[in-house]
């Protein structure tokens, strides 16, 4: 079983079929601002996660170009940062942050869902909604003060 040095640290699985090899995952720490109290003044325990998105050849050409169109908003360089500051642990932000690139690559790189069909409603659903119309003006009318 692989422990947790290795989990924050190893190739990262995004799909069954797509693994960034951890070579292409770039680190860099630094003191969080977020718990720990006198520890976080000497902690490096912030991770930032950078990935070379546009460099990367762990992704087939076409899944890396979906992916660079659909996050282009978030790439600098065609790089992607990830940070993770909210445990107490480097480990834990670390992991963290390897969670998260996860699952944006994973919905990233997803399918298109499929184009909806254009129905039109039934005739005696269009029936249905007049004689509805119909109803609702007649009980308005019948409201409404007789003129003088």
């Amino acid at each position: 079983m692989p422990s947790d040095e290795d989990l924050a640290s190893g190739p990262l699985r995004v799909t069954a079929a797509v693994v960034i090899p951890a070579h292409e995952l770039n680190w860099r720490f630094s003191r969080s601002s977020g718990p720990g109290g006198q520890g976080v003044n000497t902690t490096d325990s912030r991770a930032e996660l950078i990935f070379d998105l546009a460099g990367s050849s762990a992704l087939p050409p076409e899944l890396k170009a979906r992916a660079l169109a659909r996050l282009e908003r978030r790439l600098t360089n065609g790089q992607l940062a990830i940070s993770a500051a909210e445990f107490r642990s480097q480990l834990r932000n670390r992991q963290a942050a390897r969670d998260r690139l996860a699952a944006l690559l994973a919905e990233a790189i997803a399918a298109a869902p499929r184009a909806r069909r254009a129905t039109k409603p039934s005739k005696g659903a269009v029936a249905r909604r007049l004689e509805d119309k119909t109803r609702r003006s007649q009980i308005k009318r019948l409201r409404r003060l007789p003129p003088e």
